[in-house]
Order: structure tokens, then sequence, then C-alpha cells
């Protein structure tokens, strides 16, 4: 190859190479909680939901389903050239530490703890590649390491000062797990700095510990952009070709942007020689080879369209929105009586955005929360009732559309759907659309149309619940750097320009119209407006009127949480939360619905903790249920009437306020996390509860051993109730004093079902690694003294257990 021909494929996007019979193929694809942005998909719930379940082994199925989703994607296209989203290496699992609930991406992550996240990691990195390392069904990419945990307004050029002790306790864990055990072929380096140097160029980080400590031998690949932010965020290079030259060496193979292209700069001016391109040459294509490419030996070929959301695939992620919900609080008011009347209320009910969190598929057939309950209770009410924060953008509700003038008409609107983009002859699809929340990244709205050029006409009526002013919107959720999609709304014939505010005197109808053409690579739709506040309260006290029980959906979404946002209203910030408190339109509709007397249930959906601190007081009952997934409205109404019994517990801390941590910009980790917080937390990490009961009993005798030997943990669980369940029973480690301030530290889980009356004798087997611990200079071993352990369905304190004393004679230092 020329030296061009070998720049030209160390950047995401390669170009294909005829005379070498090399296809075209780009590096970047998502597969987070699902096969993303690539069309229709399984969405599973986001990772955090993934995390609260603790099973390891049904998020090791659910990175089976992602690679083999992604296989069928790539054969289906062809043996060609692939694109953007359509190839085999896959930027997930994230397993950055959720150090701060203020952080808009620890949705993406599996939660606070290192164990936890590594076990986790391990799991999802075995589904996605499979067992066979030289020939993987996908390569996952480990990210990013490292130490990079927020705020998204300072992610590209932020420089962390940790302390040894925190990186080796702390940030680094779950990554050399994900190496170490999991084998994973690809990791991708983070946007910041650690102490001066970026991670992208960072020795310590690429060679010391990633390739020399851990023995990598796959390919790492940078974060997007994140070369160009060595050299303008950073400073760390006066160019883009000095800055690439330093990554390049540094050993990020492969550049996730543009800046790879200056290495022919680099080059001429002997920042790097041939040899450096390749090195990383040489992963990069090993890995393609891996993979069944370019004339390699291929065992996925076979693998059609058939295999997306199979039914196989369906029911896991049905499985998996159940297991992820954790029950916080119940008085008893839970399960609820099938013959119950609801009442459905808040801005979380019955939104597809929220069910399917960010880095996400198409959903083939989405469940929202109010569509779930509909199926199983007879009578439901509906009001929206709140906006998610003030001056903040909600999708129409139903109730607010409707497909004729009069008493008669449905709700909803008519939408005509035309298999070109001028809304030509005759419509392909004449329907009903309840609502306009529209995910369209890549597939096609309504059958018979294709996913590149169509159009879509709705029309009814408009019903402002009252008078008052409204800001109407339509929302495109627009690609980068491409052309847009082309929407007009009216109302009473006349357009409505964005964020137009439109006075009605009166409780009256309103001729709507709505065009859209798809004529660019624009994602997603949705008809929204901001409606007064007396108005929506209103309506939800109306909803309430009939009702036995209310259950109220509240917390956050994707629009107001996640990557680098532009979202700003009180309480938030760029992607991230300024306070953990339930913003203010929603806890007003909490008040709302307590002052009717009737009973409360509160389900918080979000990718974050956030403190509820009224709800844990005033509600009869609290669960919080993530981002779940394409199926989570089912699981959600499951678990409400008794027929799933929640089994998830938290993968995080839920604090009562922002004010009992830390700064955000601070990336020390005491006072922070269960194992450094030194106060009371609202609800603690390892807390669910569930409709059965559970005991334990007969621990292993306390042991002596010697530094280094094996430990055996055994203990009995007891399903001391009528009713079958899942317990997740979990071991924390207590150690000596002045361990670097550690309380106790999970080392230890198991999830088990057990009828009832049922018993069963857990046994852990201890890693000597995770009895160990970190000094003051980051050095790791395994330390004389008396260690305590809990095994129990939570922390120590905090739930239903048995302890026992561990004492380790001598001691062993260990390898990074």
């Amino acid at each position: 190859m020329t030296a061009a021909e070998k720049i030209s494929q160390m950047r995401n996007s390669a170009p294909a190479i005829p005379r070498l019979n090399l296809s075209a193929y780009d590096w970047w694809s998502e597969g987070l909680h699902g096969l993303a942005r690539n069309g229709q998909a399984t969405v599973f719930p986001q990772a955090i939901g993934l995390a609260a379940t603790w099973d390891r082994d049904l998020v090791r199925q659910v990175g089976d389903v992602v690679s083999t989703e992604a296989r069928a994607k790539f054969n289906t296209v062809g043996k060609g050239d692939h694109g953007l989203y359509g190839g085999l290496n896959l930027f997930a699992p994230n397993i950055n530490i959720f150090r701060d609930p203020r952080w808009g991406r620890g949705q993406e992550t599996y939660g606070e703890d290192p164990y936890l996240t590594g076990k986790l990691a391990v799991a999802f990195i075995g589904g996605i590649q499979g067992s066979d390392p030289d020939h993987p069904k996908a390569i996952a990419t480990a990210k990013h390491l490292a130490v990079h945990s927020g705020p998204e307004s300072g992610r590209h050029g932020f420089d962390v000062d940790v302390s040894p002790y925190d990186l080796e306790t702390t940030y680094l864990p779950a990554f050399r797990r994900a190496v170490v055990e999991g084998k994973v072929q690809s990791v991708m380096c983070a946007y910041n700095s650690i102490e001066g140097a970026p991670a992208c160029g960072n020795d310590m980080l690429l060679q010391r510990h990633l390739r020399t400590a851990w023995g990598f031998t796959g390919f790492v690949a940078s974060d997007c952009g994140a070369v160009d932010d060595m050299a303008h965020a950073h400073f760390f290079a006066a160019t883009t070709a000095e800055a690439s030259a330093k990554a390049l060496r540094a050993g990020t193979d492969l550049d996730c942007g543009w800046e790879y292209g200056s290495l022919d700069e680099a080059l001429k001016s002997g920042l790097i020689n041939d040899s450096d391109l390749d090195l990383s040459l040489g992963r990069l294509f090993a890995a393609r080879r891996r993979l069944g490419m370019d004339g390699s030996v291929d065992l996925y070929a076979a693998i059609g369209a058939d295999q997306i959301h199979t039914r196989r695939a369906a029911q896991l992620a049905l499985e998996a929105a159940r297991e992820s919900i954790v029950l916080l609080k119940n008085n008893g008011v839970l399960p609820l009586k099938t013959s119950a009347r609801l009442a459905v209320i808040g801005p979380d009910a019955d939104a597809v955005e929220v069910l399917e969190g960010n880095y996400h598929g198409v959903a083939v057939n989405p469940v929202t929360p109010l569509a779930g309950l509909r199926g199983l209770f007879p009578t439901v009410a509906y009001a929206q009732g709140a906006p998610l924060a003030e001056n903040s953008y909600a999708n129409i509700p139903e109730t607010a559309l409707q497909t004729g003038a009069g008493p008669g008409g449905a709700a909803g609107l008519v939408g005509e759907y035309f298999d070109n983009p001028t809304f030509s002859g005759n419509p392909r699809v004449v329907r009903v659309d309840r609502t306009l929340d529209f995910d369209l990244d890549r597939a096609a709205p309504a059958a018979g149309l294709e996913k590149a050029a169509y159009s879509v006409r709705w029309k009814g009526y408009f019903i402002p619940p009252a008078a008052g002013d409204y800001r109407m919107n339509v929302r495109l959720d627009q690609c980068w750097n491409c052309v847009h999609d082309q929407v007009r709304l009216f109302i009473n014939e006349q357009p409505v320009e964005a964020g137009a505010v439109l006075h009605f005197d009166e409780k009256r109808p309103q001729r709507l119209r709505l065009e859209f053409a798809h004529v660019g690579a624009d994602s997603g739709l949705r008809l929204q407006w901001m409606a007064p506040q007396g108005a929506q309260l209103d309506e939800a006290a109306a909803a309430i009127d009939g009702a036995d029980a209310i259950v109220a959906f509240v917390g956050l979404s994707p629009d107001v949480e996640g990557e680098e946002l532009g979202f700003d209203a009180p309480g938030f910030a760029g992607g991230d939360r300024t306070s953990l408190d339930l913003p203010a339109p929603q806890q007003k509709l909490l008040e709302t619905a307590k002052a009717s007397g009737k009973p409360v249930i509160v389900v918080l959906m979000s990718g974050g903790a956030v403190a509820l601190n009224w709800a844990k007081a005033h509600a009869d009952a609290v669960l919080t249920a993530w981002y779940p997934g394409e199926a989570g409205g089912t699981a959600i109404a499951e678990t409400l009437s008794g027929r799933n019994n929640p089994s998830g517990r938290l993968p995080v801390t839920f604090y009562q306020s922002a004010r009992d941590l830390p700064a955000f910009i601070d990336y020390r980790m005491a006072g922070r996390t269960y194992r450094y917080f030194n106060g009371t937390p609202l609800f603690p990490f390892g807390y669910g509860l569930s409709y059965s009961r559970f005991s334990y009993s007969g621990p292993s005798p306390d042991q002596t051993i010697q530094a280094g030997q094996p430990v055996r943990v055994k203990v009995t669980v007891a399903n001391i109730s009528a009713r079958a369940g899942d317990e997740v029973a979990q071991v924390y480690m207590t150690p000596p004093a002045d361990a670097g301030g550690l309380k106790r530290a999970l080392i230890g889980f198991q999830r088990l079902h057990l009828a009832a009356g049922q018993s069963h004798e857990a046994s852990f087997d201890l890693d000597p690694r995770d009895l160990s611990l970190v000094d003051a200079h980051g050095e790791r071993a395994i330390e004389p003294g008396v260690y305590h352990l809990f095994i129990g369905g939570g922390q120590p304190g905090e739930a239903a257990g048995v302890e026992m004393t561990l004492t380790i004679n001598g001691r062993m230092a260990l390898k990074r």
C-alpha cells in the first residue's frame, strides 16, 4: 500500500481500494442497548436499566442479540461497501463510572460501582463477540478510557487531576476486567486529559496500563473528534498533524473523525515514520480478517434479515424490562387489582423517546406505559398534566388531537402516507395516528414506503384544554451536517412558525394540518406544545376524579439529559443537571394528585437518580423504570398488576440533594458513591423491594487465610413468602481501618429465582484481587487484617443478611 492508502484506512470512514480488492468500511457503529442508528432493531432497556437487573446471563444474551442484528444488517446490505452505522465494530459498552448523578450520559453506563460495571461489561462483551476470539460475531469497544463522566459542557477540553488511588480503585478496574477477563478486542479513548495528557495521546493509559499491564492486543479507537481536541481544546499540540502524530505514537490506531488525514503531513515532517502506520494498520486489518471481511473466513454469512427482531429477541427485551424495574416503596397498595380504575398522569406516560433512551435503534412495536396499562386494566383515564420542566416542550397528547370536530371524532389525526416526497397521487397508506411521536432513523413510517423518500399529510383538529396561550412546535430530530427534512404546520389553514404562540379564547376545535416531506436524513418527528399549567392540572384533576388509584409517570427524558444537549431550563445545563430535584411542574402535579386523597403510585422514568424526597414521604408506592426499551409499558403494567414480581436493584445511589455531593467537576471519589459517601442516602445502592420476602442463614464460619488464597463463602437464601420471586444476593467487604476512606465494596452477587417456600445454598468464590486494597501511590496488594463480609439482599444495615469475619495473614503485592 502507498502511504496515502495506508492513511486512508486509519479513519473510521475507510474508502475502498479496488486494486487490492478492499471494500469500503466504516468502523463507527453503535450497539449500547440494541443495534443503534440503523433502522429497526430490538430496543432493550437503556444500559443503566440493564445494570439494574444485576443479571449477567441476561446481559450476555442482550449482547448476543445486538451482534446478531448487526450481522443481519451487514449481510443484507451485501458484500460490498458498508457505511456509517452499518459495520461490525460496535462502540459499546460504556463502562465509565457514574460517579455523579448530575452527569447526563450516566444513563449509558452500568452505574457507580467498578465491580458491578466490570462484571456486566464482561457479560455484554461476551455476547457481542461470542466464544471464538478468532471469529467474533462482532467486535465490542469498551469506552471511554478513562476518567470521563462530565460535565458535558467541558468534555472536549477538561483536564482531570486524579490521584493514583482513585485511578486504581475506581476509574480503571472495569476497563482492566473488560480486557483481562472479557478479552474485548477494541477500546475507545476519551476526550478528556489526565494530568495534562489527553487520553488519546496518553502513554500512561494506552501503553503502561492497557498494553503492558493488561496485555491488550486489539485496536484503540479515538472518541469522535478527540484527536482534533488534542490540538484545539487541550492545546497539547500546535497543529492537527502534530496531534495526530502524538495520538498514533501513543497507541490510538483508528481515528473516529477526519484528523488522521493530516498524517501525510506528519510523515513528511518526520513526526512519525512508516512503521508507526504499519503497527496500527496491522491491528486494524487483523480485526477485519477476524470479522470475515475481504475474502476472509466468514462464519456468520448465513445470518439474514429474518434474524432482526425475532420473537426470541422481543421476549428478551420484555424480560429485561421486567427485571430492570426497581420497587423503592410500597405501603401495600401494590400489586393493584386489575379491576381498579386508574388515572394515568405525567409527561413520561406516553412518549416513545422515553422508552428508547439514547443511542438506540427504531423500536418495532413500542409499548408506552399508557398503552401497557390499557392492555391490562379495563378503565384508564389519561392526562399529561405537566411538561418535563419549566418552559419545555412536551409532545401534544392524544387528549388534544381529534380526527373530527364533533364529539364522535377519534383521538389523534388522520395520516395520509405517500410513497414519494411530493404528496403526489393517492396515498399508499391512510391511518389514524394517536399522537405524532415518530422515530424515523433509517426506517420508513409505514409499510409500503421506502425509508429514503416519502411524505405524510396529517389532518384533524387540535382541541385546547382551556382558553389561553399555547406555544406550538414541530420537532425534527436533525442529523448532523446533512440535508434536512421539510415540514409545514397549519392551524385553521394559517401557517404556524416553529415556536409561535397562539391564543385561543375557548376550548373549541381548531383545524390542524401538518405536512412532512422526508427529503433528507433527519431521524424523527414530534408535534409539541407548551400548554398553560393551570389547564394541564385541571385535566389531570378531571382524570383523577373517577379513578380508584393514580399512576404518575414522572422524571426525565433523553431530551433533557444526555450527550452535549442544547437544553437549558431550571435544574438543567447542556445535557447535565444542576439539581437532582424533580422539576417544579412535575412536583406540582404530584401534589395535585395527592390532594385527591386517592392512592398515588409514582413511576420514575429517567437515566439518572432523582431526589424523590416528597414521593418517598407521601406516595403510596414508588418505582423506577429507567428508560425501559420497546416493551417498557408492558413490563410496567405487569409489575403494577402483580403479574411481574419486581426484582431490580439500584446500580446507583439515590441522594437526597445535590448539596450532599462534592462539586460536579471534582473527580475525587471522597464523598461519592456508596463506597465513600458518609451521609444518609434517599435510597442506597443495591436496594430494591419485592412482593416476596427472603431470609438469609447459615453463613460459612469465620475464616483465616494467607494472602492470595481463594475464599469460598456459602449462605442459604430462602423465600419465606407465598409467591415466587427473584432475589439478588450481594456480598460486601468492609476492610480494616485506613483503607483510603473506603467504607465497603461489592465483591460478589448472584441473581436467584426461588419458588414460594424454596431455599437455595448460594456459593460465592471470592477473587483474591477483589479482596485487595490500593495505597496512596496506586499500588495494589492483599493486606493483612480483619475483614468483615456481609451477604444479603443489599448493603449492611439496609437489608436482611448475615455476616462473617475473614482474617488475612501476610501481604501479597499484585500487578496493575
